[in-house]
Protein backbone atom coordinates (compact mmCIF):
# COMPACT_ATOMS: atom_id res chain seq x y z
CA UNK A 1 0.00 0.00 0.00
CA UNK A 2 2.89 2.39 0.76
CA UNK A 3 4.78 3.37 -2.39
CA UNK A 4 8.53 3.01 -2.48
CA UNK A 5 9.89 6.50 -1.79
CA UNK A 6 13.51 5.53 -2.26
CA UNK A 7 16.12 8.03 -1.16
CA UNK A 8 13.50 10.68 -0.30
CA UNK A 9 11.61 8.58 2.23
CA UNK A 10 12.65 10.64 5.27
CA UNK A 11 11.88 13.98 3.60
CA UNK A 12 8.47 12.92 2.30
CA UNK A 13 7.35 11.30 5.55
CA UNK A 14 8.55 14.26 7.62
CA UNK A 15 6.64 16.61 5.30
CA UNK A 16 3.49 14.52 5.82
CA UNK A 17 4.04 14.52 9.59
CA UNK A 18 4.61 18.27 9.64
CA UNK A 19 1.49 18.89 7.60
CA UNK A 20 -0.64 16.72 9.88
CA UNK A 21 0.79 18.45 12.94
CA UNK A 22 0.05 21.91 11.55
CA UNK A 23 -3.46 20.85 10.58
CA UNK A 24 -4.07 19.53 14.10
CA UNK A 25 -2.81 22.81 15.59
CA UNK A 26 -5.10 24.83 13.31
CA UNK A 27 -8.15 22.75 14.22
CA UNK A 28 -7.36 22.91 17.95
CA UNK A 29 -6.83 26.67 17.78
CA UNK A 30 -10.10 27.15 15.91
CA UNK A 31 -12.03 25.14 18.48
CA UNK A 32 -10.37 27.02 21.35
CA UNK A 33 -11.18 30.42 19.83
CA UNK A 34 -14.77 29.39 19.08
CA UNK A 35 -15.32 28.31 22.68
CA UNK A 36 -13.74 31.52 23.98
CA UNK A 37 -15.92 33.64 21.69
CA UNK A 38 -19.06 31.76 22.71
CA UNK A 39 -18.20 32.28 26.38
CA UNK A 40 -17.64 36.01 25.80
CA UNK A 41 -20.94 36.27 23.93
CA UNK A 42 -22.82 34.55 26.73
CA UNK A 43 -21.19 36.87 29.29
CA UNK A 44 -22.15 39.94 27.25
CA UNK A 45 -25.73 38.71 26.89
CA UNK A 46 -25.92 38.04 30.63
CA UNK A 47 -24.68 41.56 31.39
CA UNK A 48 -27.23 42.98 28.96
CA UNK A 49 -30.05 41.05 30.62
CA UNK A 50 -28.99 42.21 34.09
CA UNK A 51 -29.15 45.86 32.97
CA UNK A 52 -32.79 45.60 31.83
Amino acid sequence: MMPDLGAYRVEVLSAYAGTLLLLAVLVATSIWKARRTLRQLRDAEARRESVK
